[in-house]
């Protein structure tokens, strides 16, 4: 049911003509795709700062709140035009994308890293204070900077992934890996 939707909607989206429009430029979607990349170092770069600095291995004499306050700001940028760019380039190739298995993990990925972010917000800011100079913040704090490392590690190995996606609707056969790529039309063909 959710595939048929994801993959009429995909359809859609291709027949626009500003979808075309992106995938036919000689530099538009390279262009795109290099914003996408260099937004995704400027934003998870900051975030694995104050991760670090939360694990206690870098910046240990900053106080973590000057450090977050510091780098909220370019992060929060970065994260709307990476995610400004990531939309565009799933509307420049929607079928193709919305068919592949990497990148649905990487939304699943994704979600799961944005719900982390806002626990560990609201965790920093209920025990702001008492540890702001230490240079280890409490062990729940560390927890989630080491979540938010190993998600935020994921969602780009399989961003990486997605232009070289091996899930091929065409030449498989394994009804869970079509299921879960989205193949509709072959898996009706089953």
């Amino acid at each position: 049911m959710i595939n048929e939707f994801l993959l009429d909607f995909a359809h859609w989206m291709e027949a626009q003509q500003y979808s075309q429009m992106l995938v036919a430029g000689y530099y538009s979607y390279s262009w795109l795709e290099a914003t996408h990349v260099l937004t995704l170092m400027v934003s998870i770069g900051s975030l694995f700062i104050i991760d670090f600095r939360m694990l206690g291995l870098i910046l240990t004499d900053v106080p973590a709140s000057k450090l977050a306050d510091r780098l909220h700001k370019p992060m929060i940028i970065g994260f709307v035009i990476m995610f400004i760019t990531g939309a565009l380039l799933v509307y420049a190739k929607p079928v193709e994308t919305i068919q592949s298995l990497w990148f649905r993990m990487k939304m699943i990925l994704l979600v799961l890293a944005f719900i982390n972010a806002w626990v560990f917000n609201a965790r920093m800011k209920a025990a702001s204070g008492s540890w702001n100079t230490d240079s280890v913040a409490p062990k729940s704090l560390r927890n989630g900077a080491i979540i938010s490392l190993v998600l935020w590690c994921g969602v780009v190995t399989l961003g990486r992934y997605i232009p070289y996606d091996w899930v091929d609707c065409g030449i498989t056969n394994n009804t869970t890996i079509l299921w879960a790529a989205g193949c509709v039309e072959q898996l009706n063909a089953l």
